[in-house]
C-alpha cells in the first residue's frame, strides 16, 4: 500500500475508486465501505483509495479554540489506522494535513483541486451523511452533481448497524468509554488493541522492581485511561501477559505526555525498538496520582496480583478474541 502525506505528485497521479472519511477505528462500517471500493476498483481495473486526515477535523477546530476537551477521543493511532486500510485491501491511501486552508476551501475547489485534478477520482463512495467543504456546505446531492459535471461516479453507503444500532466511531469509543472490550470488539471486528515502536523511558520501574515496557501515544485524547489487564502480541509465539496503564503518570512527572506502559509477567527480555500490539482485556481502576513512590509500588502490586488471577482463572492466556465475539451474540 501505497501512502501519501498530501496529495500525490503529478507522476504518482492514477485514476482510483476513493472513499473519504476520518476511519478512526477502521470499525465494521468502515469495513463495508472499504469493501465497495475494493469491489469497484476491481471492476473497473483502477486502484482503491482512501482520503483521510490528521489530525481529526474536530480536533483542529478544538484547538482553534482552544479548548481540546471538545476534540474527540481517538481510538486508534494513525500506525494502526494505516495499518487496517492495508489489510482491507487498499491500494493507496492519502493522509490530508486538515489546516485552515483546508478547511476554509469552498466545496466547488475541493472537488476540482482535489477529486479532480489531484486524485483522477472515476468512482467515489461516502457515508450517507458525508459533508464537505468549507462550514461542511457539500452534501451527497451536490457531490453527486459534480460527479456528473466531472465524469465521476457517486455512491452512498447507508448505515451499517450493530443489533439495530449505527455502528459509528462514537459507538467505539462509548464503548471503550465504558470498559465494554467485549462490545468494542463487536463493532470493530477485532479486539481492541494499540500497537507502536517501544521507547526508552525513564526506567524507573526497573528500580521499584515493575520494569515497564513503554509505547508513546502521539494525541492527548486517548479513547482509554486507566489501568488494565492486558496481553502483547510480537514479541513471542504467544501473547505475553500483563499489566498496563495508560495515562499521563501524574505521581512521577507532570508534563502531559501520554505512555502506554506494560509490566510483562514473566518476560525480561529487552524488546526497545521493536513493534508490539497491546490488546485491552479488562479495566482495573483509574489512574491516581500517590504521595510518594512506595505507595505508588504498592498499588501497582495490587494491580499486578489482579491481573494475574484474572489469567489464572481463564487459564494461561486470555479467551479469543472470536470467542468474546460469539459470548455476545449467542
Amino acid at each position: 500500500m501505497k501512502v501519501f502525506r498530501g496529495l500525490p505528485n503529478a507522476a504518482s497521479r492514477a485514476p482510483c475508486a476513493l472513499t473519504i472519511g476520518n476511519f478512526d477505528g477502521v470499525h465494521r462500517g468502515h469495513q463495508a465501505l472499504l469493501s465497495r471500493v475494493r469491489e469497484a476498483a476491481g471492476r473497473l481495473g483502477i486502484e482503491a483509495a482512501v482520503m483521510t486526515f490528521e489530525p481529526h477535523p474536530r480536533e483542529f477546530f478544538a484547538l482553534q479554540a482552544g479548548d481540546l476537551s471538545r476534540a474527540p477521543a481517538r481510538i486508534a493511532n494513525l500506525r494502526d489506522k494505516l495499518q487496517s486500510l492495508s489489510d482491507a485491501g487498499i491500494d493507496r491511501v492519502i493522509v490530508e494535513h486538515f489546516n485552515a486552508h483546508f478547511a476554509s476551501m469552498p466545496p466547488e475547489e475541493f472537488v476540482e483541486r482535489v477529486l479532480v485534478e489531484g486524485l483522477h477520482v472515476k468512482w467515489l463512495m461516502v457515508g450517507e451523511d458525508f459533508c464537505y467543504g468549507s462550514r461542511r456546505a457539500g452534501n451527497v446531492a451536490t457531490l453527486k452533481e459534480a460527479g456528473r459535471k466531472y465524469g465521476f461516479h457517486v455512491e452512498a453507503l447507508p448505515a451499517v448497524l450493530n443489533d439495530g444500532v449505527r455502528i459509528s466511531s462514537s459507538a467505539v469509543r462509548a464503548a471503550l468509554a465504558a470498559s465494554d472490550f467485549g462490545l468494542a470488539a463487536q463493532l470493530l471486528g477485532h479486539p481492541y488493541a494499540v500497537s507502536g515502536h517501544v521507547i526508552h523511558g525513564r526506567k524507573l520501574g526497573r528500580t521499584i522492581g515493575f520494569p515497564t515496557m513503554n509505547l508513546k501515544i502521539a494525541h492527548k485524547r486517548p479513547a482509554l485511561s486507566g489501568v488494565f489487564v492486558v496481553q502483547v502480541h510480537g514479541l513471542a509465539a504467544q501473547p505475553i501477559p500483563g499489566v498496563a496503564s495508560m495515562g499521563v503518570r501524574p505521581t512521577v512527572e507532570d508534563s502531559g505526555r501520554v505512555l502506554l506502559e506494560t509490566y510483562l509477567f514473566d518476560y525480561r527480555e529487552q524488546c526497545y525498538g521493536r513493534i508490539v500490539r497491546v490488546e485491552f482485556l479488562k479495566k482495573l481502576r483509574e489512574e491516581e496520582k500517590y504521595v510518594d513512590l512506595p505507595t505508588l509500588t504498592a498499588a501497582i502490586e495490587r494491580d499486578a496480583q489482579q491481573a494475574r488471577a484474572y489469567f489464572r482463572e481463564r487459564g494461561a492466556l486470555a479467551v479469543s478474541a472470536t470467542d468474546r465475539i460469539q459470548d455476545r451474540t449467542n
